[in-house]
Protein backbone atom coordinates (compact mmCIF):
# COMPACT_ATOMS: atom_id res chain seq x y z
CA UNK A 1 0.00 0.00 0.00
CA UNK A 2 1.38 3.55 -0.74
CA UNK A 3 2.25 5.45 2.28
CA UNK A 4 2.90 8.92 0.89
CA UNK A 5 5.71 10.97 0.07
CA UNK A 6 8.13 8.63 -2.52
CA UNK A 7 9.24 10.71 -5.24
CA UNK A 8 6.90 11.65 -8.27
CA UNK A 9 7.23 10.70 -11.61
CA UNK A 10 5.22 11.76 -15.11
CA UNK A 11 4.73 9.26 -18.00
CA UNK A 12 2.81 9.84 -21.25
CA UNK A 13 1.49 8.37 -23.60
CA UNK A 14 0.88 9.84 -27.62
CA UNK A 15 -2.29 10.74 -27.30
CA UNK A 16 -1.69 14.30 -26.13
CA UNK A 17 1.84 14.94 -25.39
CA UNK A 18 1.51 18.62 -25.75
CA UNK A 19 -1.44 18.66 -22.39
CA UNK A 20 1.74 16.18 -21.00
CA UNK A 21 4.35 18.59 -21.51
CA UNK A 22 2.20 21.62 -19.63
CA UNK A 23 1.26 20.06 -17.01
CA UNK A 24 4.76 18.62 -16.06
CA UNK A 25 6.12 22.51 -16.63
CA UNK A 26 3.09 23.14 -14.29
CA UNK A 27 4.30 20.76 -11.51
CA UNK A 28 8.41 21.94 -12.37
CA UNK A 29 8.80 17.68 -12.60
CA UNK A 30 10.35 16.49 -16.10
CA UNK A 31 8.22 14.46 -17.90
CA UNK A 32 10.10 10.70 -17.64
CA UNK A 33 11.47 8.80 -20.43
CA UNK A 34 9.51 6.59 -22.13
CA UNK A 35 9.25 4.73 -25.49
CA UNK A 36 5.59 4.09 -26.91
CA UNK A 37 5.21 2.68 -30.84
CA UNK A 38 3.94 0.07 -32.29
CA UNK A 39 5.12 -3.28 -34.26
CA UNK A 40 4.47 -3.68 -37.57
CA UNK A 41 1.39 -5.58 -37.29
CA UNK A 42 -0.73 -2.64 -35.12
CA UNK A 43 0.64 -4.29 -31.66
CA UNK A 44 1.58 -1.48 -29.17
CA UNK A 45 5.13 -1.36 -27.51
CA UNK A 46 5.75 0.46 -24.23
CA UNK A 47 9.34 0.52 -22.46
CA UNK A 48 10.08 3.41 -19.37
CA UNK A 49 13.44 3.96 -19.75
CA UNK A 50 14.19 5.11 -16.32
CA UNK A 51 13.99 3.58 -12.76
CA UNK A 52 10.12 4.47 -11.26
CA UNK A 53 10.82 1.47 -8.19
CA UNK A 54 8.82 2.75 -5.21
CA UNK A 55 7.75 5.75 -7.16
CA UNK A 56 4.16 7.61 -6.84
CA UNK A 57 3.77 7.51 -10.73
CA UNK A 58 1.14 9.68 -12.75
CA UNK A 59 0.10 8.83 -16.35
CA UNK A 60 -1.55 11.08 -18.52
CA UNK A 61 -3.17 9.60 -21.08
CA UNK A 62 -6.65 10.81 -22.43
CA UNK A 63 -8.89 7.95 -24.54
CA UNK A 64 -9.88 10.45 -26.86
CA UNK A 65 -9.87 9.49 -30.50
CA UNK A 66 -8.18 6.44 -31.66
CA UNK A 67 -10.36 5.94 -28.57
CA UNK A 68 -9.04 1.99 -28.45
CA UNK A 69 -5.36 2.57 -29.41
CA UNK A 70 -5.33 5.39 -26.61
CA UNK A 71 -6.67 3.30 -23.93
CA UNK A 72 -4.97 0.42 -24.86
CA UNK A 73 -1.58 2.63 -24.70
CA UNK A 74 -2.54 3.58 -21.36
CA UNK A 75 -3.14 0.05 -20.29
CA UNK A 76 -0.20 -1.13 -21.42
CA UNK A 77 1.76 1.69 -19.66
CA UNK A 78 0.31 1.19 -16.43
CA UNK A 79 0.91 -2.44 -16.49
CA UNK A 80 4.93 -1.75 -17.51
CA UNK A 81 4.98 0.66 -14.47
CA UNK A 82 2.88 -1.96 -12.19
CA UNK A 83 6.09 -4.72 -13.15
CA UNK A 84 8.79 -2.02 -12.66
CA UNK A 85 7.43 -1.80 -9.09
CA UNK A 86 5.80 1.67 -8.61
CA UNK A 87 4.31 2.33 -5.50
CA UNK A 88 1.62 3.89 -6.44
CA UNK A 89 -0.28 4.20 -10.51
CA UNK A 90 -2.41 6.57 -11.08
CA UNK A 91 -4.10 7.42 -14.19
CA UNK A 92 -5.04 11.03 -15.49
CA UNK A 93 -7.28 10.91 -18.06
CA UNK A 94 -8.76 14.18 -18.90
CA UNK A 95 -11.54 13.28 -21.34
CA UNK A 96 -12.62 9.92 -20.50
CA UNK A 97 -13.69 7.52 -23.79
CA UNK A 98 -16.46 5.12 -23.54
CA UNK A 99 -18.71 7.22 -20.92
CA UNK A 100 -21.75 7.59 -23.25
CA UNK A 101 -21.92 4.16 -22.74
CA UNK A 102 -23.37 3.73 -19.36
CA UNK A 103 -25.86 1.57 -19.25
CA UNK A 104 -28.38 -0.86 -21.04
CA UNK A 105 -30.41 1.54 -23.23
CA UNK A 106 -31.31 -1.55 -25.56
CA UNK A 107 -31.54 -4.93 -25.19
CA UNK A 108 -28.35 -7.17 -25.56
CA UNK A 109 -25.91 -3.89 -25.24
CA UNK A 110 -23.10 -3.97 -23.04
CA UNK A 111 -22.19 -1.54 -20.21
CA UNK A 112 -18.69 -0.18 -21.90
CA UNK A 113 -17.80 2.28 -19.71
CA UNK A 114 -17.89 0.05 -16.86
CA UNK A 115 -15.97 -2.81 -18.79
CA UNK A 116 -12.94 0.53 -19.68
CA UNK A 117 -13.05 0.59 -15.46
CA UNK A 118 -12.57 -2.79 -14.67
CA UNK A 119 -9.62 -3.16 -17.25
CA UNK A 120 -8.40 0.07 -15.52
CA UNK A 121 -8.11 -1.57 -12.23
CA UNK A 122 -7.42 -5.05 -13.81
CA UNK A 123 -4.03 -3.50 -15.50
CA UNK A 124 -2.72 -2.04 -12.05
CA UNK A 125 -4.30 1.16 -11.53
CA UNK A 126 -4.44 2.60 -7.66
CA UNK A 127 -6.62 5.78 -8.50
CA UNK A 128 -7.98 7.61 -11.27
CA UNK A 129 -7.73 11.77 -11.99
CA UNK A 130 -10.10 12.35 -14.82
CA UNK A 131 -12.39 15.84 -15.48
CA UNK A 132 -16.09 16.63 -16.58
CA UNK A 133 -17.20 13.14 -16.81
CA UNK A 134 -20.36 12.32 -18.99
CA UNK A 135 -21.96 10.99 -16.66
CA UNK A 136 -21.19 11.30 -12.84
CA UNK A 137 -22.18 8.44 -11.87
CA UNK A 138 -19.29 6.15 -13.65
CA UNK A 139 -17.16 7.45 -10.65
CA UNK A 140 -18.92 4.35 -9.06
CA UNK A 141 -18.09 1.90 -11.19
CA UNK A 142 -14.77 1.87 -9.89
CA UNK A 143 -13.49 0.21 -7.02
CA UNK A 144 -10.92 2.58 -6.19
CA UNK A 145 -10.31 6.09 -6.04
CA UNK A 146 -11.27 8.82 -8.49
CA UNK A 147 -11.11 12.34 -8.19
CA UNK A 148 -12.96 14.13 -10.99
CA UNK A 149 -12.38 17.83 -11.55
CA UNK A 150 -14.40 20.13 -13.31
CA UNK A 151 -13.13 22.57 -16.64
CA UNK A 152 -15.51 24.92 -15.31
CA UNK A 153 -13.15 27.53 -12.93
CA UNK A 154 -10.83 27.81 -16.31
CA UNK A 155 -13.48 28.26 -18.84
CA UNK A 156 -15.52 31.00 -16.71
CA UNK A 157 -12.19 33.06 -17.12
CA UNK A 158 -12.33 32.39 -20.64
CA UNK A 159 -16.01 33.92 -21.08
CA UNK A 160 -15.70 36.26 -18.16
CA UNK A 161 -13.10 38.16 -20.37
CA UNK A 162 -15.40 38.75 -23.17
CA UNK A 163 -17.79 40.64 -21.01
CA UNK A 164 -20.86 39.66 -23.08
CA UNK A 165 -23.81 42.03 -21.89
CA UNK A 166 -27.73 40.34 -22.22
CA UNK A 167 -26.31 36.96 -21.47
CA UNK A 168 -28.47 33.65 -21.35
CA UNK A 169 -26.92 30.30 -20.84
CA UNK A 170 -28.56 27.81 -22.69
CA UNK A 171 -28.56 23.24 -22.11
CA UNK A 172 -28.40 22.41 -25.76
CA UNK A 173 -30.71 19.44 -24.53
CA UNK A 174 -32.68 18.29 -20.97
CA UNK A 175 -29.71 16.61 -19.63
CA UNK A 176 -27.37 19.19 -19.51
CA UNK A 177 -29.44 21.72 -17.32
CA UNK A 178 -27.60 20.65 -14.68
CA UNK A 179 -24.39 22.10 -15.78
CA UNK A 180 -25.69 25.23 -17.43
CA UNK A 181 -27.59 26.05 -14.31
CA UNK A 182 -24.42 26.13 -12.70
CA UNK A 183 -22.94 28.53 -15.05
CA UNK A 184 -25.62 30.50 -15.57
CA UNK A 185 -25.67 31.11 -11.69
CA UNK A 186 -21.99 31.34 -11.86
CA UNK A 187 -21.84 34.34 -14.36
CA UNK A 188 -25.25 35.80 -12.87
CA UNK A 189 -27.23 35.12 -16.30
CA UNK A 190 -30.45 33.74 -17.21
CA UNK A 191 -31.37 30.28 -18.70
CA UNK A 192 -33.02 28.11 -21.31
CA UNK A 193 -33.29 24.61 -22.58
CA UNK A 194 -33.25 23.38 -25.88
CA UNK A 195 -35.51 20.79 -26.78
CA UNK A 196 -34.11 18.16 -29.04
CA UNK A 197 -34.90 14.96 -30.70
CA UNK A 198 -31.49 12.47 -31.65
CA UNK A 199 -32.31 11.49 -35.27
CA UNK A 200 -29.08 9.05 -35.82
CA UNK A 201 -25.70 9.23 -33.95
CA UNK A 202 -24.49 11.93 -35.89
CA UNK A 203 -27.97 14.07 -36.35
CA UNK A 204 -29.96 15.79 -34.20
CA UNK A 205 -32.71 17.34 -34.28
CA UNK A 206 -33.93 20.55 -32.66
CA UNK A 207 -37.38 21.36 -31.52
CA UNK A 208 -38.12 24.15 -29.43
CA UNK A 209 -36.78 26.31 -27.17
CA UNK A 210 -37.80 26.88 -22.87
CA UNK A 211 -37.13 30.10 -21.60
CA UNK A 212 -36.62 33.48 -22.97
CA UNK A 213 -33.72 34.29 -25.47
CA UNK A 214 -35.37 37.03 -28.04
CA UNK A 215 -32.79 39.89 -28.40
CA UNK A 216 -30.20 37.80 -25.82
CA UNK A 217 -27.07 37.01 -26.68
CA UNK A 218 -26.33 33.35 -25.71
CA UNK A 219 -23.81 30.83 -24.56
CA UNK A 220 -24.71 27.05 -25.12
CA UNK A 221 -23.03 24.73 -22.93
CA UNK A 222 -22.36 21.00 -23.37
CA UNK A 223 -20.05 18.41 -22.00
CA UNK A 224 -18.68 17.32 -25.19
CA UNK A 225 -19.04 17.55 -28.99
CA UNK A 226 -17.68 15.46 -31.81
CA UNK A 227 -19.74 16.42 -35.16
CA UNK A 228 -20.92 19.78 -34.00
CA UNK A 229 -24.98 18.12 -34.20
CA UNK A 230 -25.91 19.23 -31.07
CA UNK A 231 -24.79 22.73 -31.01
CA UNK A 232 -25.29 23.67 -34.55
CA UNK A 233 -28.94 22.65 -34.05
CA UNK A 234 -29.42 24.45 -31.30
CA UNK A 235 -27.83 27.73 -32.60
CA UNK A 236 -30.34 27.30 -35.50
CA UNK A 237 -33.57 27.28 -33.44
CA UNK A 238 -32.06 29.75 -30.89
CA UNK A 239 -31.52 32.22 -33.73
CA UNK A 240 -34.99 31.33 -34.96
CA UNK A 241 -36.31 32.40 -31.71
CA UNK A 242 -34.83 35.95 -31.91
CA UNK A 243 -31.17 35.33 -29.98
CA UNK A 244 -28.68 37.61 -31.15
CA UNK A 245 -24.92 36.14 -31.00
CA UNK A 246 -24.49 32.22 -30.11
CA UNK A 247 -21.34 31.32 -28.39
CA UNK A 248 -20.71 27.64 -27.41
CA UNK A 249 -18.82 26.36 -24.80
CA UNK A 250 -17.55 22.47 -24.31
CA UNK A 251 -15.26 20.42 -22.20
CA UNK A 252 -14.39 18.41 -24.25
CA UNK A 253 -13.82 18.65 -28.29
CA UNK A 254 -12.48 15.81 -30.28
CA UNK A 255 -13.94 17.90 -33.16
CA UNK A 256 -14.14 15.56 -36.58
CA UNK A 257 -14.33 16.88 -40.30
CA UNK A 258 -17.80 16.66 -40.07
CA UNK A 259 -17.68 19.07 -36.89
CA UNK A 260 -15.73 21.79 -39.36
CA UNK A 261 -18.44 21.44 -42.13
CA UNK A 262 -21.36 21.90 -39.45
CA UNK A 263 -19.74 24.96 -37.62
CA UNK A 264 -18.58 26.97 -40.68
CA UNK A 265 -22.81 26.86 -41.90
CA UNK A 266 -23.70 27.07 -38.13
CA UNK A 267 -24.76 30.23 -36.35
CA UNK A 268 -21.91 29.86 -33.96
CA UNK A 269 -19.95 32.93 -33.53
CA UNK A 270 -17.25 31.67 -31.33
CA UNK A 271 -16.57 27.66 -30.20
CA UNK A 272 -14.66 27.61 -26.78
CA UNK A 273 -13.13 24.10 -25.90
CA UNK A 274 -10.56 22.85 -23.36
CA UNK A 275 -7.31 21.16 -24.74
CA UNK A 276 -8.51 18.06 -22.51
CA UNK A 277 -7.79 16.46 -25.76
CA UNK A 278 -5.40 17.99 -29.07
CA UNK A 279 -8.26 19.99 -30.53
CA UNK A 280 -7.79 20.14 -34.52
CA UNK A 281 -7.58 23.68 -36.40
CA UNK A 282 -10.46 23.99 -38.59
CA UNK A 283 -10.54 26.13 -41.50
CA UNK A 284 -13.13 28.91 -41.47
CA UNK A 285 -13.82 28.08 -37.73
CA UNK A 286 -13.42 29.88 -34.72
CA UNK A 287 -12.28 27.83 -32.12
CA UNK A 288 -10.60 29.08 -28.44
CA UNK A 289 -8.69 26.50 -26.66
CA UNK A 290 -8.38 26.92 -23.01
CA UNK A 291 -5.52 24.94 -21.36
CA UNK A 292 -6.76 22.63 -18.04
CA UNK A 293 -2.94 22.37 -17.67
CA UNK A 294 -2.80 23.67 -14.17
CA UNK A 295 -6.09 22.56 -12.90
CA UNK A 296 -4.52 18.81 -13.81
CA UNK A 297 -1.57 19.64 -12.33
CA UNK A 298 -2.54 21.16 -9.35
CA UNK A 299 -4.86 17.96 -8.80
CA UNK A 300 -1.56 15.67 -9.70
CA UNK A 301 0.31 17.62 -7.01
CA UNK A 302 -2.51 17.83 -4.46
CA UNK A 303 -2.82 14.01 -5.13
CA UNK A 304 0.80 13.48 -4.38
CA UNK A 305 0.83 15.12 -1.31
CA UNK A 306 -2.04 14.08 0.30
CA UNK A 307 -4.09 17.23 0.38
CA UNK A 308 -7.37 17.71 -0.70
CA UNK A 309 -8.50 18.18 -4.24
CA UNK A 310 -11.96 19.09 -2.96
CA UNK A 311 -11.29 23.45 -3.27
CA UNK A 312 -10.52 22.63 -7.21
CA UNK A 313 -13.96 22.44 -7.32
CA UNK A 314 -15.42 25.82 -6.01
CA UNK A 315 -16.37 28.93 -8.00
CA UNK A 316 -17.27 31.83 -5.84
CA UNK A 317 -16.48 29.85 -2.75
CA UNK A 318 -19.49 27.49 -3.32
CA UNK A 319 -19.00 24.28 -5.18
CA UNK A 320 -19.08 23.71 -8.68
Amino acid sequence: MFRGKAEMRLLSGTAHPQLANAIADYIGVPLGDATVSSFPDGETFVKINENVRGRDVFIIQPTCPPTNQNLMELLILVDAARRASAARITAVIPFFGYARQDRKDQPRVPITAKLVANLLVASGVNRVLTMDLHAQQLQGFFDIPVDHLYSMPVLLKDIKKRNIGDLVVVSPDVGGVKMASAYAQALGAGLAIVVKRRISATEIEAEHVIGEVEGKNVLLIDDLTETAGTLSGAAQILRKAGAKEVYAMVSHAPLTAMAGDRLRGSDIKELIATDSVPVPKLDGCKITVSSVAGLLGEGIKRIHDDESVTSLFEINGRPA
